[in-house]
C-alpha cells in the first residue's frame, strides 16, 4: 500500500513539473507576441513621424520658393507694377504735439546745427522770440517759428521762417555757414518735415539783406511784386551773397519759396537770408 502511494506521488510530481513547464513556455510565447506588437507599433510610429516631418519640410520649402518667385522676378517680367513703399517718417510728431500742439513742422539742414521743430503761435507773432518750442517755457534763444501771415502747410509763394543768431551754435546761427562759397556749393538742399510729408528745398541763394519785415513789405498776391522779390532772391543786390547758377526747377508764379531769416552779429539793421525753392514733395508713413 505504501509502495503504491509512493509511485502515485512520483507520477503527480512529474505531471506537475510537466504542467509548470508548459505554462512557462506559453507565457514566453505570449510575451514574445507582445514584444513583436510593440516593435511593429514603434516602426509604424517612426514611419508616420518621418512622413509628417517630410510633409512639413516640403510645405515650408514650397512657401519659401513661392515667396522667392514673387519677390525676385526676372528682369524681363511683364507683371503689373506695384505701388512703391512710402519712406518712413523721420519725425515723431505725435510725441512732439503732446509737448506743444503748436509744433507743425521740422527743419533739418545737413552739416549745420539746424535740426529743430517749427512752431507758430496762436497768441502773438513775437511769442517764440523768447519761448521754447518744446514746452513754451521762457528761453532767451527762442524757437524756430513762422508768423500768422503764413499758412502752416508751406503753400504760400513766400514763407519766412525766423530763428535767432548768436546763441553759441543754436537756432539759426549756423546758417552763416552758407557765407562760405564752398559750403554753399556743396550743400544744395535742405528738408522740412510735416506729418506724412517730406519737403525738399533747393538753396537758391544766401545773402545779406536789410531788416525790413518781408511779409509786411510786399504783397505777394500781386504778380509784379512777387516777381520782383523772386528776382532779388535769384540775383541779390548785396555784395555779400552766394547764388546757384542752375536750379532743378524754374522760378515762376507757382513756385513755393522758403526764406530762412536770422540776424547778423553787430549789424542790427541787417538780416542774413537763406532762400530755397520747393523741388520735391513726398508722402511718408
Amino acid at each position: 500500500m505504501s509502495e503504491n502511494k509512493h509511485k502515485e506521488r512520483k507520477v503527480n510530481k512529474f505531471d506537475s513539473e510537466k504542467f509548470d513547464g508548459s505554462k512557462a513556455a506559453a507565457d514566453d510565447i505570449q510575451e514574445q507576441k507582445k514584444n513583436n506588437k510593440r516593435i511593429v507599433f514603434l516602426v509604424i510610429a517612426i514611419l508616420v513621424l518621418v512622413a509628417a516631418l517630410a510633409y512639413i519640410g516640403f510645405y515650408i520649402y514650397n512657401n519659401y520658393a513661392a515667396e522667392q518667385e514673387t519677390t525676385t522676378l526676372p528682369v524681363s517680367t511683364t507683371a503689373a507694377p506695384t505701388e512703391p513703399a512710402l519712406p518712413a517718417a523721420e519725425i515723431d510728431f505725435d510725441s512732439l504735439k503732446e509737448q506743444n500742439d503748436e509744433i507743425y513742422a521740422w527743419i533739418r539742414i545737413a552739416d549745420t546745427e539746424v535740426d529743430y521743430p517749427i512752431v507758430q503761435s496762436t497768441q502773438s507773432d513775437e511769442f517764440y522770440l523768447k519761448h521754447s518750442a518744446y514746452d513754451k517755457s521762457w528761453i532767451a534763444s527762442g524757437a524756430i517759428y513762422t508768423e500768422g501771415v503764413n499758412k502752416t502747410d508751406f503753400s504760400d509763394p513766400i514763407t519766412v521762417i525766423y530763428g535767432h543768431n548768436g546763441y553759441k551754435t543754436t537756432m539759426f546761427t549756423t546758417l552763416h555757414k552758407f557765407e562760405d562759397e564752398e559750403f554753399f556749393n556743396s550743400h544744395p538742399y535742405f528738408n522740412i518735415y510735416m506729418p506724412q510729408r517730406k519737403l525738399t528745398y533747393q538753396v537758391i541763394s544766401a545773402f545779406k539783406y536789410d531788416d525790413r519785415h518781408i511779409m509786411n513789405s510786399f504783397n505777394f498776391l500781386n504778380p509784379e511784386e512777387l516777381a520782383g522779390f523772386q528776382m532779388e532772391i535769384l540775383s541779390p543786390s548785396s555784395p555779400v551773397r552766394n547764388t546757384r547758377d542752375s536750379l532743378d526747377v524754374t522760378i515762376d508764379e507757382n513756385s513755393k519759396i522758403v526764406v530762412l531769416s536770422t540776424c547778423i552779429t553787430n549789424q542790427k539793421s541787417n538780416r542774413y537770408l537763406v532762400c530755397g525753392v520747393l523741388v520735391k514733395d513726398e508722402k511718408t508713413n
